[in-house]
């Protein structure tokens, strides 16, 4: 077993890794399966972690639109649309660094002390908002907190990119993008006892404590998943057997396979420093799924004023929060069925499609009516949406997986301009087009409209590379790579 792990970590090297393992030992053969089974349970129990990371890096995120309900805008004197900038300034940092990020982390090669550096400021920064007494304070605090947010998300796909095949990865990307969601879910229940049950201790309001307790539980959970979380392959130790780390290195060689669009060796000079962000700005694929998650965004901008909308319905603070709870625990039902389903069936744009149009339905019966019953099940329809982006980040990974250095950037990259959308979407909701939102919801339908449109187009173009694929391997007999639709 010593002599196969030395040989499988020697494909790592390889500019074209094989699909066809060589002649190695019979027993490695055999034992394959068992040892792959092994080495995913290990591996979906150390990235379990990162749920509860993504549901902490959400609930910093969007306890401004809590804090909302009891009395931020009036202590810090907000007015018009200031509110509004104050969340769309977070993600000026987002995209800011979101490239740079990606690249130092792939250089690096270790995310797990990375990622939860970056943890640990962010939820100091969370502390810090909650003791800002001004509007350009709080310009400040977010914008910085979106410039080290900007870390974990596209780290995170890029992580689990890099240990888990194209079937295997729609699951665990519904698995981690579930933090969102849950953390829309449970950041309400936690606001709702926080909001109430801290009002006034220590002289301080509800809407301060809120950042206070939230911003330490992430930098006690960062500190935590340091001893939890995995790097990457080549650079992972301890944790796994030798026979474990040639299994996973090998894996993510025969997934790619031989791809027309990875340079030579040799070609890395006239690439300059940093092959990776070439390849990834100079592919159509990426600016595709870019724009296509752009629109996207703008269409989910409804999760940042769920509370707001939640409260439309007539009840007080307390019940419009825990109102909030259900349609996104259903949305999470409904994304881990969706990509669970996509995954065995190996199909992608089909599944976006059906989610998304399920979201404009709710948009739309949401704008028929101010019936109390109807508009909260239009909730529950808008929240599943996110099964379709969940959905639609699986795709975004197995279409650009190519080297690791250009999968880090162009990860980054179609988050980084996708980002925009929740730039514009936070300026689609103002207190002006309340309680009906009936302009907002007419935007969202289109923005999905359009997301739709540019996703069958996607799968159209990568069903011509396909079939130029099966030409090639007819002419040289070699297995070339094929993209899931």
């Amino acid at each position: 077993m010593a002599r196969d792990a030395t040989h499988l970590e020697s494909l790592e090297t390889e500019a074209e890794p094989l699909l066809t393992p060589p002649n190695v030992e019979e027993g490695f053969v055999e034992n394959r399966e068992e040892l792959e089974r092994s080495l995913i349970r290990k591996l979906d129990r150390r990235m379990s972690i990162l749920v509860l990371i993504y549901i902490l890096n959400y609930i910093d995120r969007n306890n401004a639109s809590a804090a909302r309900l009891r009395g931020f805008e009036e202590d810090l004197h907000l007015e018009g649309n200031q509110f509004a900038t104050v969340l769309s300034v977070l993600y000026i940092g987002y995209i800011m660094m979101q490239i740079p990020s990606n690249m130092f982390l792939n250089y690096f090669g270790k995310p797990s002390v990375y990622l939860p550096a970056c943890m640990v400021i962010w939820g100091g920064l969370s502390v810090c908002t909650g003791f800002t007494t001004t509007y350009f304070g709080a310009l400040w605090i977010r914008f910085f907190l979106g410039f080290v947010e900007a870390a974990f998300f596209p780290g995170a796909l890029f992580l689990i990119s890099k240990w888990y095949t194209r079937h295997e990865l729609s699951q665990r990307t519904a698995l981690l993008t579930s933090g969102n969601l849950l953390s829309n879910a449970f950041g309400s229940l936690i606001a709702s006892g926080i909001l109430d049950g801290m009002d006034g201790v220590l002289g301080f309001t509800g809407w301060r404590w809120l950042f206070f307790v939230e911003g330490t539980v992430t930098i006690l959970v960062a500190i935590w998943s340091m001893t939890i979380l995995p790097d990457f392959p080549e650079t992972s130790s301890g944790w796994l057997t030798p026979a474990e780390k040639s299994l996973a290195i090998r894996r993510m060689a025969e997934d790619v396979g031989h791809r027309e669009d990875i340079p030579e060796q040799s070609m890395k000079g006239s690439l300059g420093r940093w092959p990776g962000l070439y390849l990834a700005v100079t592919d159509l694929k990426v600016w595709w799924l870019a724009i296509a998650l752009l629109f996207m965004c703008v269409s989910l901008s409804f999760h940042a004023y769920f509370p707001t909308l939640s409260a439309t319905m007539g009840y007080g603070t307390t019940v419009s929060l825990l109102l909030c709870a259900p349609p996104w625990l259903f949305a999470t039902a409904a994304a881990l069925a969706l990509s669970r389903d996509s995954d065995m069936v190996g199909e992608r744009s089909k599944h976006i499609t059906f989610s998304l149009s399920i979201g404009i339905v709710g948009f739309v019966m949401a704008m028929s009516t101010m019936n109390t019953g109807v508009r909260y099940v239009s909730l529950f329809l808008m929240a599943q949406t996110y099964a379709g982006f969940i959905c639609f980040l699986a795709w975004a990974s197995g279409s650009v997986s190519d080297t690791p250095a250009k999968r880090a950037v162009a990860l980054a990259l179609i988050n980084c301009v996708s980002q925009l959308g929740n730039v514009i979407g936070s300026y689609v909701w103002p207190k002006s087009w309340g309680p009906t939102y009936n302009m907002s919801y007419t935007i969202c339908v289109l923005m999905s409209s359009l997301s739709i449109t540019l996703t069958m187009a996607f799968r159209v173009y990568l069903s011509w590379l396909n079939h130029n694929a099966d030409k090639l391997e007819g002419e040289e007999g070699r297995i070339r790579y094929r993209y899931m639709l």
